[in-house]
Formats: C-alpha cells, sequence, structure tokens
C-alpha cells in the first residue's frame, strides 16, 4: 500500500549525536613557532591542531598500538585503525582525558590491560563501538557519563560492572549477542542518573528487568520480544520515548492498559504484529503503529477520553495531544474516521 499523507507535520526526532569539532587549518598561514610549541610532543602518527590544543587526532591512520597521549589532551580520537589492545602505558601522563573515540579497531576484552580503563579518572565519555568486545569491559571510569558499545559481541555483562557508575546518563548496547539471561534484577543496579538505554538490535524476548527509574528513552527496536507484563512501566514513571519496532508484538502481548502511561509521548510500534490499536493515553504525542495488521480504526475506540466531553468547550484544555498517527503498511483503507479527527484535534498528519 503506498502511504498517502493528509497533512503535513515538521517531526521533532530526538537522536543522541555527538558534537565532535572539526579543525580545518591553513599551514602557510601558521607562525612556525606556534606550530612548534604543540608539535613538539605530539606522536608523529597524530594531528595535534594549534587551535584546539586540548585534541589528538590519530584517526584512519592504520594504527595497531596507541601512541603515548600528551598531558595536555583532554580529546583522543582513535577510531577507525586497527589497535587491538588497551595497555596503561600511552595513558601515563594523559590524566586529563575527557573523551576518547576507539570505535571501529579490533578490541577484544583480552586486549584490555586490567585496571586501565578505570585509572582515567576525568574519563567522561568513552566510545568502543564496533569493535571485537564479548562483555561489557570492566571496571570502567566512576565518573563516565556516556559509554557507547554498540555493534559488538558482547553477551555477558559482568556482575556488578554500573554499580559506581552514578554519572551515566547514556548507554549504548546496541547491536550485540544479550539473550535474556544476560539480564538479571541487578544489571543496571546503580545507573541512577541513566536517562537513556539503547538495547536494540539484540536477542531478547522478553521486556528486560529492573530498567532505571530515572529512564527517559528506552530502545527496544530489532528484538524478538512478545509479551509487555502488568504494569511494567510503573518502574520507570520517566519514560518518555518508548521503541519497540521490529518485534513479535500481538494483541494478547499487551495488557489492557499496558500502554497507557501518562509519562510516554513517542510510542513507536511498528512491524509488529497487532491486529488493533492498543489503548492510549491522552498524553501521547507521536504513534507509530505502520506494518502491522491492523484493518480498522475505529475513533469512538481508541480515543482516550469521553468524544462527548470533547464536544464541552470547558474541557478543551485537556484534549488528547496526538499530533502524528502513522498506519502506512497495514490493511486499512482511507479515508480517514471522521471521530478520529474529532477525538484528536491537535493531530497535524496521519499516514495511512
Amino acid at each position: 500500500m503506498i502511504p498517502k499523507v493528509y497533512t503535513t507535520l515538521s517531526l521533532l526526532f530526538l537522536a543522541n549525536s555527538m558534537w565532535t569539532r572539526t579543525v580545518r587549518q591553513v599551514y602557510n598561514d601558521l607562525d612556525p613557532d606556534h606550530w612548534s610549541h604543540y608539535t613538539s610532543e605530539c606522536p608523529q602518527e597524530c594531528f595535534c591542531p594549534p587551535s584546539f590544543p586540548n585534541a589528538l587526532y590519530c584517526d584512519n591512520k592504520g594504527l595497531k598500538e596507541i601512541p603515548p597521549i600528551p598531558a595536555r589532551i583532554w580529546y583522543l580520537y582513535l577510531q577507525n585503525n586497527q589497535i587491538e589492545t588497551l595497555s596503561e602505558k600511552p595513558f601515563l601522563n594523559a590524566t586529563h582525558l575527557r573523551w576518547i573515540n576507539l570505535n571501529k579497531n579490533k578490541i577484544t576484552n583480552n586486549g584490555i590491560e586490567s585496571g586501565v580503563l578505570s585509572k582515567l579518572k576525568r574519563l567522561l565519555y568513552l566510545f568502543l563501538e564496533d569493535n571485537e568486545l564479548e562483555e561489557v569491559p570492566a571496571p570502567l571510569p566512576v565518573g563516565l557519563e556516556q559509554l557507547r558499545l554498540a555493534k559488538n559481541k558482547i553477551s555477558r555483562i559482568p556482575e556488578g560492572v554500573f554499580s559506581h557508575l552514578e554519572n551515566l546518563t547514556m548507554l549504548d548496547l546496541h547491536q550485540n549477542s544479550l539473550l535474556d539471561s544476560a539480564l538479571q534484577s541487578d544489571t543496571f543496579q546503580g545507573l541512577n542518573n541513566l536517562m537513556q538505554l539503547n538495547i536494540a538490535k539484540n536477542s531478547l524476548k522478553k521486556m528486560p528487568l529492573s530498567i532505571p527509574a530515572n529512564t527517559l528513552q528506552l530502545f527496544l527496536d530489532n528484538n524478538s520480544i512478545e509479551v509487555i507484563p502488568e504494569n511494567y512501566f510503573s518502574a520507570i514513571p520517566k519514560v518518555t520515548f518508548l521503541r519497540l519496532n521490529y518485534n513479535k508484538l500481538s494483541d494478547d502481548g499487551i495488557p489492557p492498559n499496558g500502554f497507557n502511561v501518562s509519562s510516554i509521548l513517542d510510542l513507536q510500534l511498528s512491524h509488529n504484529q497487532l491486529t488493533k490499536i492498543p489503548p492510549i493515553n491522552a498524553h501521547l504525542e507521536h504513534l507509530h503503529l505502520d506494518h502491522n495488521k491492523i484493518k480498522s480504526v475505529n475513533g469512538t475506540q481508541i480515543c482516550p477520553v469521553s468524544i462527548a466531553l470533547e464536544e464541552d468547550i470547558r474541557y478543551y484544555g485537556n484534549i488528547p495531544r496526538l499530533r502524528y498517527l502513522r498506519l502506512d503498511g497495514n490493511e486499512i483503507q482511507p479515508p480517514i474516521p471522521l471521530d478520529i479527527m474529532i477525538c484528536f484535534r491537535l493531530l497535524q498528519a496521519v499516514v495511512i
């Protein structure tokens, strides 16, 4: 079915994107003395831009080992190399490191020297995506705020590995090899300030246990989840963005009010096995239900408040907030039922 968009909508897609400063330097304009000051201790394999003296660029250099890191470096870029090991020696003077990007290397757990990461006391951001890790490395720096471990082979999370990471706000474990057995009731214990948890593209069949209570964004796309436990979201009362696309959810796997949660503003249930729209809360703003098995839509049934009350102008301030509804890839035929428009008066776009 070709989707038909009835109205336009400016969508705000919240993506946790990192800002990386790009330095372009015109060598002919550099003061030779200025250049010499910053290059005297710069590893010959890397680039030390005078205009960004706290950064060291060693990316895309074919490196197999990490060179000695100068003491002044805060931001270290080592992505897209052939690095297999992390040892203490290169970091002996690098006591001010805040950011390390080691994405797209060949690092294994056996290649990480014991304690090398935890000794980086000021490290805030650690990127180890697209490596050869089979478990979450430990111990980790206690001050970490973001930990990115996507696209590895992680199937095990050591007990207590996150227990001291009270400052961690983002944990990315997507596209690994995690089974339900890897996520125990105490796996995420200690992550008291976690805001985003990404466990998409793993091998989960159940909703993970004991998600940290402050989690705002929970991404579980591309697993094999079939059931949402009763009152599951009462334990994460702040969850705002929930993605469950590409799972195996059916009508029977969702409790009567499973998604009727006031905190959820963006709910994504695309590519599942639903035949009807589950009950939603009046606070929901974006609902993705494309590519399910839904045959019809009844606005009176799915409206989170009484349509009769909708007609009362005094109730107008509390009308449902749904602005975007995606239903393409189902078996629904246009036109859109009028009672949908009567209920969701703030609706800006429907894709069917």
